[in-house]
């Protein structure tokens, strides 16, 4: 998908994020792993190493521990929280693009870890006010990355039917907490992730800089089929687990290189081009290995880690998040390219190159 190259765009006009309540990275071991793990020291330094502060969830595990809720207990209470946050994001990325629900052509919904029919989208779509011609997407079960291919299906769309399109991100992990193990990849899955909802708006426009906004120009994937087992989010009956390997950052090492080098030298530019990185924080150890293959300048990951630091790894969500942090530092203002990183299941890696800003 290269919209940018055809004389139109789908520019980002607007977005908004959304988060449950806000949790102490230190106080939830203190109060409810480290008693659970034995005051272990090695967990305890897993723990601590996933680089979080401050997290937000649905259920903090201090006031409701639902390690040991079956699977249908955990659905039924996704239905009940992830409306309601999913609401609060499109609406407001709806208002700070200045359009109204009646105007969307396409809503898509990335969600892996709820699952509901009639689905997330029906609901909210027909909660905002969309049209009841309103074509819906819903992404499931992609995990991290899954932003970036939601966000050229709905790029696409733009640039075809030249009507707006929202895509919304919401995921809530904590839904999915595992009874506590002395399971060290476990330990590390507690660290990490959090709940949110992020959302932005996609209308037509002619992609130049200072157009209003940033034009999605190209989206890029690359899968490693003989690493899938690396990164898992399994089903079972207490929930989703989700199994991480050691060993994905040497295999992102392997790859993101060549990916990065093929989106950008097809458009005629290099990674000194570049003017903003949005990375998924999947942990220090990834944003490490992003801006050690790729050469980065040391602060070119700020946002990312200032995410990482302060809401957690939020799966989907997350990219949109930190594009939400450039904006709010002005890092989007330069006009310059923004690339955009996110890693999953697969293994899988995605990019998209934006361009334009404002």
């Amino acid at each position: 998908m290269t919209a940018g190259t055809t004389g139109s765009a789908a520019v980002i006009a607007g977005g908004a994020c959304a988060f449950p309540a806000r949790m102490d990275q230190d106080a939830l071991w203190t109060d409810f792993f480290a008693p659970r793990l034995g005051n272990s020291r090695v967990a305890e330094r897993l723990y601590r190493a996933a680089g979080v502060r401050h997290r937000h969830a649905v259920a903090d595990p201090v006031v409701e521990d639902v390690s040991t809720w079956s699977t249908q207990r955990r659905m039924e209470r996704y239905i009940d929280e992830a409306p309601g946050l999913g609401k609060e994001a499109v609406g407001a990325a709806l208002a700070d693009a200045g359009l109204s629900a009646e105007e969307v052509g396409m809503f898509a919904v990335v969600s892996c870890t709820g699952y509901t029919t009639p689905g997330l989208d029906i609901r909210l779509a027909a909660d905002l006010g969309m049209p009841a011609d309103v074509q819906r997407l819903m992404i499931g079960h992609m995990g991290c990355y899954a932003a970036l291919p939601g966000l050229g299906a709905v790029s696409d769309y733009v640039v075809a039917r030249r009507r707006p399109a929202v895509l919304l991100c919401l995921e809530l992990t904590s839904l999915h907490a595992q009874p506590t193990t002395d399971d060290l990849s476990q330990v590390i899955t507690h660290a990490l992730f959090a709940d949110a909802a992020a959302a932005v708006v996609l209308r037509p426009g002619d992609g130049g800089p200072g157009g209003g906004g940033l034009s999605v120009t190209d989206v890029a994937a690359r899968t490693d089929p003989a690493t899938s087992g690396h990164m898992r989010w399994d089903i079972t009956d207490l929930g989703f687990r989700m199994e991480l390997s050691p060993e994905v950052p040497a295999v992102l090492a392997r790859h993101v290189g060549p990916l990065v080098d093929d989106l950008l030298t097809r458009h005629g530019l290099a990674v000194d081009d570049v003017g903003a990185w949005a990375v998924h924080p999947g942990g220090p150890r990834i944003l490490d290995t992003v801006a050690r293959e790729l050469e980065l300048p040391a602060d070119a990951l700020d946002a990312s880690r200032t995410v990482l630091r302060e809401y957690g790894n939020c799966s989907s969500a997350t990219v949109l998040i930190i594009l939400e942090e450039l904006r709010r530092t002005g890092k989007l203002a330069s006009g310059k390219p923004v690339v955009v990183l996110a890693f999953g299941p697969g293994l899988t890696l995605y990019a998209a190159l934006l361009r334009g800003g404002t």
